[in-house]
């Protein structure tokens, strides 16, 4: 099995990579089309020499290496992608070919997360927008993806993880409860700049708080996000 994992940033993305990395079954890619997102926008991404340096900048090639031997030559390969990466230079061809999950997060809690360690994001850089453009995509094949919340996980790991290894036909693991503190091996550069909280964590965080309190331009981009979160959240895996 191939997963492909479309979230937006600051979504507990690298949280599930590290649960579904720490099966034996699975080997794990981190944001393989990162560097050639970058090099087709132009955006300056903290990081962005790094990140160009370290991986393919052909997207077409990552494409085919998502479809091609799974890593290691385990049974399974989980694809941790961010939906504003696939941009019209990316091609889309080789998603019918894997197993589609959207993992969803709270737009105020995506905004006020992302906007601490980047300046003046827009609704193009947190995802919310093109993970509803991705998903009425693949309805429209005929699929019918596997939506999941982040606050369900971090509420019941194990319910919510063993709910969705269900509906994906996989056996229940509990290796995907906790990991090693640290980091992964397969992290993408970028993770120096990112991952802190999650290296400092061995599992699931426990649940978050209210909500948070945002007001001008990020009040905006919240709101803007909402109907986008809404659309799929109704979905969801419960």
């Amino acid at each position: 099995m191939r997963i492909a994992m479309w979230s937006g940033p600051r979504n507990l993305s690298t949280a599930m990579m590290y649960s579904f990395g720490n099966r034996e079954d699975f080997a794990v890619v981190d944001e393989p089309f990162y560097a050639a997102y970058l090099a087709a926008t132009g955006l300056d991404h903290p990081m962005r020499d790094q990140i160009l340096a370290s991986q393919s900048q052909d997207a077409a090639a990552v494409a085919e290496a998502l479809t091609g031997s799974i890593p290691g030559e385990k049974p399974h390969f989980y694809q941790k992608h961010m939906t504003q990466h696939m941009i019209p230079e990316v091609p889309r061809d080789w998603m019918g070919e894997v197993t589609n999950v959207f993992l969803l997060r709270h737009p105020a809690r995506v905004v006020a997360s992302f906007s601490a360690k980047y300046d003046a994001p827009t609704l193009s850089d947190i995802g919310f927008s093109q993970q509803t453009e991705l998903y009425e995509q693949i309805v429209a094949s005929g699929d019918e993806p596997v939506i999941i919340d982040s606050a369900d996980i971090r509420r019941n790991p194990e319910d919510m993880l063993r709910k969705l290894c269900d509906r994906l036909g996989l056996a229940w693991d509990p290796a995907m409860l906790s990991w090693k503190k640290g980091g992964h091996p397969d992290d993408g550069i970028w993770a120096a700049h990112w991952y802190g909280a999650v290296h400092d964590s061995t599992g699931f965080a426990g649940p978050e708080g209210a909500l948070p309190e945002l007001d001008g331009a990020l009040a905006r981009l919240t709101e803007e996000a909402m109907p986008h979160y809404e659309k799929l959240y109704v979905h969801r895996l419960t």
